[in-house]
């Protein structure tokens, strides 16, 4: 009998704690511009402040997991967050707005560092990081819907952060201690698969920057252009993250039976259509289907992208490190979609963004297929220099270079040493044909 998968909810907390403030980035970026004396600019150059900030805690934290182990830096992050972003919410001074996100920022960094160290060690790295977009994209969706109807004010979406990190901390103390151990030396010596790595961080900075201009502005596209109440922009945003809610549920029963290169590049080039629609919506028609289509699309495409980077390295650095260089395009998204729009407008800016997309699609699509591997009978493959290839795959509980996730996960494999009967001397063989009777084995004659 195989063991049942569950859920690791702590985890799943932690990252929904610090994947929220992304998600609330419209609404965040919105109010500052209406409710501070800050430029639409100025505005997006905060939130891109916040979101440099978390990125710079990956990069600063991604090889330190395991040596100020995991439980208590997830608890610092969320406290960090929880007085950053509450401290921005209770004034209206710009200095302090700006200090407390970006001191807020970088808490939910650390919680989201924390976070990808512990995905890239479940059996199913793919299973848990569905489960986190589930569940922020459940909560986002609920904000939006609760933060118009509780009046204006910038610190309505900075105090939901808060909130959030707040509830979370006790859930802290049921992660481990550290962060996974791996035992092979190989894995210690150096970063694994390098070149992918790299060419997937540099992909998914340049991804994620044309996702979060978008999103960025996204509420001033529905307010100014489509001419939308904010309440009504507000319900569009929750319904494209509960649409959201299906795309992930439906990535995470879809699982690996595609592999990772068809979700990640068919659903990149959609999603390069999406950001076209909505950015040159004038009705709420044009601007609901764009944003509803994309809000479905990106956390699936986000999720196998996720697992792609776990694979890549079952310590997490490489799920770190290219989490951090997708929240430094997350960070340049709000302030490069506010230069493009303010300089070329809207359309031309979905535009711009949809071809980007499109032309990196294909290095990330590159990596999916060059790390998938192909089928691995156990014990079939060896790798140059040394460890079995499955069992490593056993080690680790995650696929890694030629050990793909096909439906569920490797299961362990354990060797099992058969004594075999001491092989006679090659003497002891003659040809072969009937002995005469009393003969001993090599004297038979035909």
């Amino acid at each position: 009998m195989f063991a049942p998968r569950t859920t690791p909810w702590p985890l799943v907390a932690l990252f929904t704690a610090g994947y929220l403030a992304p998600y609330l980035l419209p609404t965040t970026v919105g109010r500052l511009d209406s409710d501070l004396p800050l430029s639409a600019t100025q505005a997006g150059a905060v939130g891109s402040a916040l979101l440099l900030s978390s990125a710079a805690a990956g990069f600063v934290l991604a090889s330190r997991v395991e040596r100020i182990g995991a439980r208590t830096l997830a608890r610092i992050g969320l406290a960090l967050a929880f007085f950053g972003y509450g401290g921005a919410a209770l004034t209206t001074a710009v200095p302090a707005v700006v200090a407390g996100a970006v001191l807020g920022g970088f808490g939910s960094g650390t919680a989201t560092t924390v976070a990808a160290t512990l995905i890239a060690g479940q059996r199913d790295p793919h299973r848990a990081s569905t489960a986190g977009l589930l569940t922020v994209s459940a909560l986002a969706g609920a904000v939006y819907l609760t933060v118009p109807r509780l009046g204006p004010g910038h610190g309505l979406p900075l105090a939901a952060i808060a909130l959030t990190a707040l509830v979370v901390w006790p859930l802290a103390g049921r992660l481990p201690a550290g962060a996974p151990a791996v035992a092979t030396r190989h894995h210690k010596a150096r970063l694994p698969h390098a070149r992918s790595g790299l060419v997937l961080a540099a992909a998914m900075l340049c991804w994620s920057l044309a996702q979060n201009s978008l999103w960025g502005v996204s509420g001033r596209i529905g307010l100014d252009q489509a001419q939308l109440s904010e309440a009504t922009v507000g319900a569009v945003f929750a319904l494209g993250l509960g649409a959201g809610l299906t795309g992930v549920l439906a990535a995470g029963a879809l699982g690996a039976r595609l592999g990772r290169a068809v979700p990640i590049g068919a659903g990149t080039v959609l999603i390069a259509g999406c950001i076209a629609l909505s950015a040159s919506s004038t009705d709420l028609t044009s601007f609901a289907t764009g944003e509803i289509a994309w809000n479905t699309l990106y956390p699936v495409v986000l999720s196998y992208l996720i697992g792609l980077a776990a694979s890549l390295d079952p310590r997490g650095r490489w799920a770190v490190l290219v989490g951090s260089a997708s929240s430094l395009g997350t960070a340049a998204g709000p302030l490069t979609g506010s230069v493009l729009s303010a300089q070329a407008g809207f359309p031309a800016m979905g535009a711009v963004l949809g071809a980007g997309l499109l032309v990196i699609a294909l290095p990330m699509t590159a990596v999916a297929l060059h790390t998938g591997g192909r089928p691995l009978l156990p014990g079939a493959i060896r790798r140059r220099g040394g460890h079995p290839a499955a069992l490593v795959a056993a080690a680790t509980g995650t696929p890694t270079g030629t050990v793909p996730e096909i439906g569920a996960p490797e299961q362990p494999v354990v060797e099992i040493s058969v004594e075999a009967a001491a092989i006679p001397t090659q003497r002891a063989y003659d040809k072969a044909g009937p002995r005469q009777a009393g003969a001993s084995p090599g004297s038979g004659a035909l």
